[in-house]
């Protein structure tokens, strides 16, 4: 470790592309000096969660990577790999690595403080040598940590174990990081970095100016008359970061005042609107009429609580150009006049008179240039563009038959709360703003169709073995004599479920809304309870019961 820090963040460096991703540089020019002993640990969202636990020794922050992250519990042994040193102004980073970048997903600072190392005077020697003991003092870890590098470990010495010491106060027996999951710094968590970060990283400015707040804008620290240098790259990461911030008032502001058309400014984007005042879900029963500018301005308010459900998926939406009370049809393909701006994912197996380019909605603009296509259901794949052969959700729906009542849909989801709970599978379920009730599973990568298809076969074939009066298996409702199906056929590549928050083709534009299991007792629930006009008062109120599972890759258990 005699390197100089330059030389030490070489591999750092050669693994990160500046034009794209966020993170510092590490450019001694606008690095931020040594002070000596900090330690930061960041909780990291990409293809695997985990921790990073860094501490800052001879102008850099040595760094592991801890999969099940820190822990107080003293009986633990939490593999930890050796990765490449980062520069200290890392230790201040919490955002979101763009997708395509070494390491993309979110990231919050989860624990910071000072370190100490113990019984040696030349801690890097003891790195070197595989045992370094030291002391932590942060605000959630706390006492004495080992590092060890097992005699067996492999792929060049990188294996590791981190433990806690059992010799000291801050010593607690099955204490779990996922119990503390927010930030030190910002006190959000990682989701709600990734919905709407709250600022920007400027990595070509020194660490005590790169964070830009982006409610209130960049600060001017240039001296006046000279114009401030703005790379490729900030201006790119500029836009990725402020692309889920809600709109601001000014913004709303200026979508009310549009005639029947005109160019709204929204993230940045200039987004050509049209037929505002055209009627897309008619008055019902007390409900106002919803226009398109309406719609609209729901998009652009849900999206940082609907994103996280379609970004990286490809996308099939129910259009209605002509309101839901007119028949509205299914789109696939990006047309052609779509602006240059939005993502698009080429399906590579596509026949030719198939769709090609499917849209990728992972910006604020993107849903309301969408809204203003008319496209009033959401429908994302349930595996990414990673690859699309491996969902990221299994589906149950609860497809109500003509003489259902919407109790006996609640006594199917209730016995999918039970079968779930002995199964230890974690789930939520969601009203699907029409009649009927989807349970919601998120799985580890690895999975096919097939095998999350079987698995939710045979759980739903022995929920309706119980009330076999409820449900049927017949493929045709008109087969079905009025029962209830529980459809585990949605489990197949590109047949999709409506997005949570999704708007439905309902008078009134009712949405689909996650739930919490407890509220399948609440006598007052209502399939289609929730509007694009009440429902932002409910996450404000209650949060997405949704968002939970965001983070959760879970095995799913073998049925006998």
């Amino acid at each position: 470790m005699d390197d100089a820090p330059a030389d030490r963040l070489a591999t750092y460096q050669r693994k990160r592309d500046f034009t794209r991703t966020p993170e510092p540089a590490g450019d001694p020019a606008t690095g931020e000096p040594a002070t000596g002993n900090r330690f930061v640990v960041q909780r990291h969202r990409a293809r695997r969660r985990h921790y990073d636990l860094r501490l800052e020794l001879n102008g850099v922050l040595v760094s592991w990577a801890v999969p099940k992250g820190p822990t107080l519990d003293p009986t633990a042994r939490h593999l930890a790999v050796h990765v490449e040193d980062h520069p200290l102004e890392y230790a201040d980073f919490e955002g979101i690595i763009p997708s395509g970048e070494y390491g993309a997903g979110d990231v919050i600072v989860w624990d910071r403080g000072t370190w100490e190392p113990v019984d040696t005077a030349d801690p890097a020697e003891a790195i070197a040598s595989g045992n370094l003991h030291f002391d932590l003092h942060g605000e959630k870890l706390a006492g004495r940590f080992v590092l060890i590098r097992p005699s067996r470990s492999t792929e060049d010495g990188k294996q590791w174990l981190l433990l806690k010491k059992k010799t000291d106060e801050h010593a607690h027996p099955g204490w779990d990081p996922e119990d503390h999951p927010r930030s030190v710094k910002s006190g959000r968590t990682n989701q709600q970095v990734a919905a709407a970060p709250a600022a920007l990283w400027r990595g070509d400015l020194p660490a005590n100016r790169a964070e830009i707040p982006l409610d209130s804008g960049e600060p001017d620290n240039t001296p006046k008359g000279k114009p401030r240098k703005r790379t490729a790259a900030n201006k790119k990461t500029h836009g990725a970061h402020a692309r889920w911030r809600p709109p601001t008032e000014a913004e709303l502001a200026d979508l009310a005042d549009l005639g029947q058309a005109g160019s709204w400014r929204i993230a940045g984007r200039d987004v050509p609107l049209t037929n505002l005042h055209k009627t897309l879900f008619p008055s019902q029963d007390g409900a106002r009429a919803i226009t398109k500018r309406d719609l609209i301005r729901y998009h652009a308010r849900i999206a940082p609580v609907l994103l996280p459900y379609l970004v990286d998926r490809p996308l099939n939406t129910h259009r209605f150009p002509n309101g839901v009370a007119k028949p509205g049809f299914w789109h696939k393909a990006v047309p052609e006049h779509a602006p240059s701006w939005l993502t698009r994912w080429q399906r590579p197996d596509a026949d030719r008179d198939k769709a090609q380019w499917y849209l990728i909605a992972d910006s604020v603009p993107a849903l309301v240039w969408l809204a203003n296509y008319a496209a009033v259901e959401l429908h994302p794949w349930s595996s990414t563009i990673a690859d699309v052969e491996q969902p990221s959700w299994a589906f149950f729906d609860i497809d109500p038959g003509t003489e259902t009542t919407f109790d006996e849909v609640l006594t199917l989801a209730r016995l999918h709360r039970t079968a779930l709970e002995h199964l230890g599978v974690t789930g939520r379920p969601k009203v699907t703003g029409q009649r009927g009730i989807q349970i919601w599973v998120p799985v580890a990568p690895g999975y096919s169709y097939a095998q999350t298809r079987e698995w939710t076969q045979t759980v739903s074939k022995a929920i309706g073995d119980t009330v076999p009066d409820l449900v049927s298996w017949a493929w045709a409702k008109d087969e079905r004599g009025g029962l209830a199906r529980l459809d585990y056929t949605q489990n197949v590549r590109n047949k999709t479920l409506v997005a949570p928050y999704s708007a439905r083709p309902r008078p009134g534009a009712p949405v689909s809304v996650p739930l919490e299991w407890d509220e399948l007792d609440d006598p007052n629930l209502r399939p289609d309870g929730w509007t694009i006009d009440t429902v932002l008062d409910r996450i404000a109120e209650r949060g997405d019961p949704f968002a939970a599972l965001l983070d959760v890759e879970q095995r799913l258990p073998k049925l006998s």
